[in-house]
């Protein structure tokens, strides 16, 4: 005989998780008892969603299990927004959302809530563990389809049945096989006629391209096709690819954009981008993806294929002719060298008083480890992370590019360095982000986790203050008055920084990656900072412009002088 909680953790250690992020709480007592007893790690946050966050961006990092665990009604509530990015991330994560104790369930009891509802609507897996007998099983479950279909799994359990006997006699155990998926023979060879008969290709990687690197690479060669890339795909696609022309998008690079504007076909890899108008006609679309149900699913096609974008590709190449005919990867690689050099430019300071974001991260991209970890918040420093960060084979990136969320970027490094104390884990934030959820600033301390936080400090919510001048609008509501960051680590028992000269950056970035422990680094940046995207269209600039009028009218003319200053003619 064993008790329910003792079968759910033994179950979850076998499936290979490490540490349990979450808070205590009557109904999960008897967990965390055994959690104690286990080989498992607690970790003890402050707020649910940063235990959530930092499980999905252990599990993100490392492809193994993670866990969260949280108590009935608001502990497992407060988990909601992490548990939507871990799974939009596809972070295997298995959440033990705990309820009320069987005998008050379906009685309007205090705490009562119906977590079904609340995360079926975004996991892989969400079930009740419904009579002791099944606490192996529906974990074990949980567990394997968190791992094999990447997401989370939900298991439900009310606080009584912790404590609860089973026989726990069926050896229920976690498999992950591995298959190969690739299109029918006859639709391999209507796809290699279609790109035979192309002049240009250009091919559009995602992530499900991840593990395709070789047969990309080799695609690539015998088409003579630039490689344009999702933003997250920038890890692996960009290292070492002579073939790479960056993104697309409102984040992306003008030789991405005219790469695909130019090409006869874009042949889409493993990619599910959200956003239509940055794609071409259907007629120049060709897509090829694991789930069926992306096909076509952001843009009409001409033509989509199922299967694994490796194997796939192996299966295609023979078929192919080669193109002896450069000139379209020729001009987008050129092009490709003008962003990086514009990239370039964009980080050069005439005037130390006045720290641009883009200098900030160009000094961070040259002082931090080959094999440094970095988060970034959504927002102006996920742009930042993807434009002036190299990616070298080595150096792993994630921000919130699906869900979109503000706060993740030091959550999901908690998770990182959990996983990889041993390695240097960095973490970008806004302003905004950071205070989001503050408090768990002391679970760095209380937990030993030696992440490094840069702030960049602008005063402002800036990638909505930019989006409401772009539209034309007075930005309203976007000011943020902040502490000392660097005196409030102090106080938190962390080392804190303050730079607010650029003269004074690069010994104190310095110093503090050098620092033996969790460490800030609080940079006063530009708050007037745009975020250009590939193509200005006259709209946006009309629209700028408009908001010059606005503030002007409205007596806030040094601002219009700022953002010309700042932007336009440094």
């Amino acid at each position: 005989m064993a008790k329910v909680a003792n079968v759910v953790v033994d179950a979850l250690v076998k499936a290979g998780a490490r540490r349990c992020w979450g808070i205590v709480g009557d109904t999960i007592n008897h967990f965390t008892d055994v959690v104690r007893q286990s080989d498992l790690r607690w970790i003890h946050v402050r707020h649910e969603e940063v235990g959530g966050l930092a499980a999905g961006g252990e599990a993100y990092f490392t492809g193994e299990l993670a866990v969260c665990a949280g108590t009935c009604g608001p502990g497992s509530l407060h988990f909601v927004n992490g548990i939507f990015e871990s799974h939009r991330n596809g972070a295997p994560v298995v959440l033990i959302a705990s309820d009320v104790a069987r005998t008050e369930a379906g009685l309007g009891f205090p705490q009562e809530v119906d977590q079904r509802k609340i995360y079926e609507q975004h996991s892989v897996f969400c079930e009740y563990i419904s009579h002791p007998d099944q606490a192996r099983r529906i974990t074990v479950q949980a567990a394997q389809a968190a791992l094999t279909k990447g997401g989370v799994a939900v298991v439900i359990v009310n606080g009584d049945m912790f404590e609860e006997d089973t026989q726990d006699e069926l050896p229920w155990s976690v498999h992950r096989p591995r298959s190969r998926l690739i299109p029918a023979d006859d639709e391999l060879d209507a796809l290699a006629e279609r790109l035979n008969s192309a002049d240009t290709v250009t091919l559009y990687a995602g992530i499900g391209a991840r593990d395709a690197m070789p047969q990309l690479l080799a695609l690539a060669e015998k088409l003579a096709a630039p490689i344009a890339h999702t933003s997250r795909s920038k890890e692996f696609i960009e290292p070492g690819n002579a073939y790479n022309v960056g993104m697309i998008g409102i984040l992306g690079n003008k030789a991405g954009v005219e790469a695909v504007d130019g090409a006869d076909v874009m042949l889409c890899l493993g990619t599910d981008f959200a956003y239509t108008q940055f794609y071409p006609g259907q007629d120049k679309i060709i897509q090829i993806d694991r789930d069926p149900a992306h096909i076509g699913r952001r843009s009409p096609v001409g033509m989509g294929l199922v299967g694994d974008i490796g194997p796939t590709v192996a299966a295609l190449i023979d078929r192919l002719d080669r193109n002896d005919d450069t000139k379209h990867l020729e001009a987008t690689r050129l092009q490709w060298k003008k962003d990086l050099d514009g990239y370039e430019d964009e980080a050069k300071e005439s005037d130390p008083s006045l720290i641009h974001p883009q200098f900030v991260t160009q000094t961070l991209d040259r002082l931090a480890a080959q094999d440094a970890i970095f988060t970034a918040d959504g927002g102006s420093p996920m742009v930042w992370l993807l434009r002036h960060l190299t990616a070298n084979g080595d150096r792993r990136f994630l921000t919130s590019l699906l869900h979109g969320t503000m706060a993740n970027a030091y959550p999901q490094a908690m998770g990182a360095v959990a996983a990889y104390p041993e390695r240097q884990v960095i973490s970008m934030c806004g302003d905004g982000g950071l205070t989001m959820l503050m408090g768990d600033l002391l679970t760095l301390k209380q937990e030993k986790l030696p992440i490094k936080i840069l702030i960049y400090n602008n005063g402002s919510l800036g990638f909505v203050e930019m989006e409401q001048r772009v539209e034309g609008l007075l930005d309203s509501y976007t000011g943020l008055e902040n502490p000392d960051f660097a005196r409030l680590a102090e106080v938190c028992g962390l080392k804190g920084i303050r730079v607010e000269s650029a003269d004074d950056l690069e010994g104190a970035m310095t110093q503090w990656l050098a620092t033996d422990g969790p460490a800030i680094l609080d940079v006063r940046v530009n708050r007037m900072e745009l975020v250009m995207p590939p193509k200005v269209e006259t709209g946006q600039v009309a629209s700028t412009a408009l908001f010059g009028i606005k503030a002007v009218l409205d007596g806030r003319a040094r601002e219009v002088v700022s953002l010309l200053r700042d932007n336009f003619l440094r």
